[in-house]
């Protein structure tokens, strides 16, 4: 039997939705996430980064740019209260329709959300049990996203979480549980994941 994961969003859940992050220092975790992270890592539930970031293939910036914001998350949760990712995948490409104009990245990919890839491919590379593990999001791609992998779908109202309940952003979803942030979405999953 696999391990159960925490798979997590980045922007609108561990930092501030701020849009297209042109700058390393606008990324700033949000109060309390890194010792959410932390709460998950003291349980040994397997901590997964899964996220859209369509900026290189919208042409606003490089890859490398967006690995960049990636060791800044990683630092902050470490300085703040010693929490850790245990992998992270993000989803670079964006189809021509959908505004992508790069090239190396412009085309449709299954790693987009809510398709299913990053979690597949997480769940080969490190013998994780999909059906036991939660995604934890501020968007409905998110929790269709879950639902699409068979996961148990947590929408946190930070971010855009607000918008997606008022039926203002995206479209009507069924989250498994809404959460007031991620600290609030942690202290449902280790009710339900058996550690």
């Amino acid at each position: 039997m696999g391990r159960v994961a925490v798979f997590l969003d980045r922007d609108g859940v561990l930092n501030e939705e701020a849009g297209y992050l042109y700058h390393l220092e606008d990324l700033r975790l949000m109060p309390g996430v890194a010792q959410a992270v932390r709460r998950l890592n003291e349980q040994g539930l397997f901590c997964c980064l899964v996220s859209n970031q369509s900026g290189p293939a919208r042409g606003y910036y490089p890859a490398s740019h967006v690995d960049a914001l990636h060791s800044r998350l990683h630092q902050l949760l470490k300085q703040e209260a010693g929490a850790w990712l245990d992998a992270e995948y993000y989803c670079p490409y964006l189809s021509p329709p959908e505004g992508g104009v790069e090239p190396d990245f412009a085309y449709w990919s299954t790693w987009r959300k809510p398709n299913t890839g990053m979690l597949v491919a997480a769940a080969w590379n490190h013998d994780l049990d999909l059906e036991r593990s939660f995604m934890v999001g501020d968007k409905a791609t998110d929790i269709d996203l879950a639902h699409n992998a068979g996961c148990r779908g947590v929408l946190v109202q930070t971010g855009f979480g607000e918008q997606v309940l008022s039926g203002h952003y995206q479209h009507a979803i069924e989250p498994d549980f809404t959460a007031s942030n991620l600290s609030a979405a942690v202290d449902w999953i280790l009710q339900c994941a058996p550690v």
